[in-house]
């Protein structure tokens, strides 16, 4: 399991490809497959754990992540003849040697960092996963979509909530959390947000400003305990996306605490929430402040089920096992004399 280096896997608090990265790997395990982690030194994992990368280069400046990452990608390189098939969960980087690795690999793409990286993608030697359909580029054959799974035992349905409302991600225009706070404020509803600060420009002039400790919360990034009392008390989180949202990990998360999603109708969003049932998608603001009532109102405990049966951990992982045969079926076998 070729892991991302940016932060420990899993991650203290924002993390989300090595949170899902420790997800799938421990539940591999406990299937009883040997699994060999290429990940942080100080990552917590019932693998094998091979490590380069002391922790995370993202929360240390003095650490430059290009080239802790080809480190990390050049030592699990010389081990790659020692194992079935190479998952890669590291974006593009290591697609770009695919000559030199000695097993097959199978990449699962968390969304692209900008279409200028296609072409490596494009001529790659490896199998592609999807995250969701949506996040598919028409330039690329996948063997799969497997949508994120996350436990269920992190995350406890919470039947009682507050009446806050929640917005849970990285502050960036792009994850709409000034939208956020005018959708709570017309509904009339407190805000709570979490998450670390992508954009610090966005975050004085649209952001701060609002934050008052009362009607609107700023928390920072939370970790594993807090993010499941955080999300499971909300009325609802709210996802006023401005880009085409991958997958939405937190907007998961959220429902496997009974916790309704409001989301943009943008990317994955439509695929992810069950409309009517898990919460709602909505094309405006507008929409997003009229539905509040109703959505809170939903079944906490049905959202929670539908959640567990559409996005277990233990789905995940046979999804995957699933690809891994069907990534070794095709390999060619040896010829004996």
């Amino acid at each position: 399991m070729l892991g991302p280096v940016a932060w420990r896997t899993p991650p203290d608090d924002y993390g989300p490809w090595e949170r899902v990265t420790s997800l799938l790997t421990e539940g591999l395990v406990r299937r009883g497959v040997e699994v060999t982690l290429f990940a942080t030194a100080d990552s917590v994992t019932e693998a094998r754990l091979d490590p380069v990368v002391p922790h995370g280069y993202a929360s240390d400046p003095s650490m430059d992540g290009r080239v802790w990452e080809a480190l990390h990608v050049a030592h699990a390189m010389t081990r790659s003849a020692e194992v079935d098939i190479v998952h890669n969960q590291l974006d593009w980087l290591p697609l770009a040697f695919g000559a030199q690795w000695r097993a097959p690999m199978l990449t699962t793409i968390h969304g692209f960092s900008g279409a200028a990286t296609l072409p490596v993608y494009e001529s790659a030697s490896s199998a592609f996963v999807s995250i969701s359909d949506s996040d598919r580029s028409p330039k690329l054959d996948y063997i799969a979509t497997v949508h994120h799974g996350i436990d269920p035992a992190e995350l406890p349905v919470a039947l009682s909530p507050d009446d806050y409302l929640v917005c849970f991600g990285r502050i960036h225009p792009d994850k709409g959390t000034a939208q956020a706070i005018e959708i709570a404020r017309r509904a009339g509803r407190r805000l709570v947000i979490c998450g670390i600060v992508h954009d610090q420009e966005y975050f004085a002039s649209e952001v701060a400003p609002h934050i008052d400790g009362n009607r609107v919360e700023f928390r920072g990034s939370v970790g594993a305990t807090d993010r499941a009392h955080i999300l499971g008390n909300a009325a609802a989180l709210l996802h006023p996306i401005a880009f085409n949202e991958p997958f939405g990990l937190s907007v998961v998360e959220a429902m496997m605490c009974g916790t309704p999603v409001i989301a943009y109708r943008r990317g994955s969003m439509s695929e992810v929430v069950d409309d009517g049932i898990t919460g709602r998608t909505v094309a405006t603001l507008e929409q997003a402040v009229s539905a509040v009532d109703d959505i809170v109102a939903l079944d906490r405990r049905q959202v929670h089920e539908q959640a567990a049966a559409r996005f277990g951990v233990e789905r995940m992982v046979d999804d995957y096992l699933s690809v891994y045969e069907q990534i070794l079926a095709a390999q060619p076998r040896p010829v004996h004399s």
